[in-house]
């Protein structure tokens, strides 16, 4: 297994950092610990994080997963395709009490609001660019751990609801399924043998956990996984297939929707280098994606 660590900024209260795992094999790792509480926000690929036998969750680039000081786990390549991550450090007073050291699995991540996906990746642009100075690499870092530690808060808050671990282990396999072939022409049917669950069940649990529907939560996830592409300047019509949709305006219409912005305004205001215009990028309004 590749695997690389890059460091983006530090101060004294953040750290940002670079990861990226490449040439991996689907089984678990070694245990591993952090010095420091760390938020891990994939932007592309997908890994899970396994606290304990038979517990684990996916991270994916719709997920911030929280890693708490101290605290064992191992990790894990579903469908062995890597992983690219951003990666926040932080010390202990910024994490809420229900992600300090308990570290029960179905409390360790949370789906990311459109506007967090938007800035986590244009704030990694910007770093790998050097284009952000300190004062906006701190400041938006600091607001990206903020909307990913708010994310995981709600999930926590969902799963509270759920009385059966079964229930958690079912949309996790759901998760995995979708993060290792989000493009695949998934049913609810499909989906629903994935999770060991009836059709009408799996819609019931994924909604009550996530605040979801199943159709969302995989249009979402397909949409996530294609910022990348579209700021590194891909072929928009070879993104939009890639990710499984029909055609250029048939994606241009579903990330219009959910991200506030089209992918060619996305990608032309990636490019301005003042710090000053970045509000603007961060404006979108995380919303249910309806259906045609």
């Amino acid at each position: 297994m590749d695997v690389t660590r890059r460091t983006l900024f530090e101060s004294k209260t953040l750290l940002i950092g670079l990861f990226e795992a490449r040439n991996v094999s689907d089984k678990v790792c070694d245990v591993e610990r952090q010095d420091s509480n760390v938020i891990v926000l994939p932007f592309s690929g997908v890994f899970s994080k396994h606290d304990a036998p038979g517990r684990y969750v996916i991270g994916t680039p719709s997920h911030a997963v929280f890693i708490a000081a101290g605290a064992p786990y191992r990790l894990g390549y579903p469908g062995a395709i890597g992983d690219r991550a951003l990666i926040l450090r932080f010390d202990g007073a910024a994490a809420p009490d229900h992600l300090g050291c308990r570290g029960e699995a179905q409390r360790s991540n949370g789906l990311l609001p459109a506007e967090a996906m938007v800035l986590r990746n244009l704030l990694r642009a910007r770093l790998a660019r050097s284009e952000a100075d300190e004062f906006e690499s701190e400041a938006r870092g600091l607001d990206l751990l903020g909307m990913s530690l708010s994310a995981m808060h709600a999930g926590e808050t969902a799963t509270r609801r759920c009385v059966e671990p079964r229930w958690t282990r079912a949309l996790e396999r759901v998760k995995q399924a979708v993060a290792v072939a989000p493009a695949a022409k998934w049913t609810v049917e499909k989906l629903a043998r994935v999770a060991g669950l009836s059709p009408f069940h799996l819609c019931r649990v994924f909604r009550r956990m996530t605040g979801t529907s199943i159709y969302d939560y995989v249009l979402r996830e397909r949409l996530a996984s294609t910022l990348d592409a579209v700021l590194d300047g891909d072929d928009l019509t070879a993104v939009a297939l890639a990710a499984g949709f029909a055609s250029h305006s048939h994606f241009t219409a579903r990330f219009r929707r959910f991200f506030g912005c089209t992918p060619a305004a996305l990608r032309r205001r990636g490019k301005i280098r003042e710090a000053g215009e970045l509000r603007k990028i961060v404006t979108a309004r995380d919303g249910d994606i309806a259906l045609d």
